[in-house]
């Protein structure tokens, strides 16, 4: 495989793998009252980029899931929608985390389990 390929596939491989894990760090973001620009700045200082286009449609879907409310305040001149996880979202969020981190070390586990090979040989071959 040549090197672009194969970094282009490391790629979407990272976002897809990202991607996956998006609902849960919003929801443990929102046990306090944000609005989601703030939201998007307070995930990006702890490590996790996130765009408006897939933010808000996400926001939007939690809320319609009964994970989350949202409430508009008015600040100086303009509203903002401000988004506060739900009793119903703190239950699911205990057992997204829960189930985080048993896979996480189950794949621990796996990771620390293989010896990284060299370009996928193996020494039978």
């Amino acid at each position: 495989m040549k090197t672009t390929e194969m970094n282009d596939q490391l790629l979407n491989l990272t976002q897809e793998l990202r991607r996956g894990a998006l609902p849960l760090a919003v929801l443990s973001m929102l046990r306090e009252n944000k609005y989601g620009y703030a939201l998007i700045t307070d995930l990006d200082s702890r490590g996790i980029e996130i765009d408006q286009g897939t933010l808000y449609p996400m926001l939007r879907r939690l809320e319609s899931q009964g994970l989350l409310q949202s409430s508009w305040i008015i600040e100086g001149t303009r509203p903002r929608r401000y988004y506060q996880v739900s009793a119903e979202g703190i239950q699911v969020l205990e057992a997204l985390s829960a189930e985080w981190r048993s896979l996480n070390m189950v794949m621990e586990n796996l990771l620390g389990a293989q010896p990284v090979n060299d370009g996928g040989k193996n020494e039978s071959d």
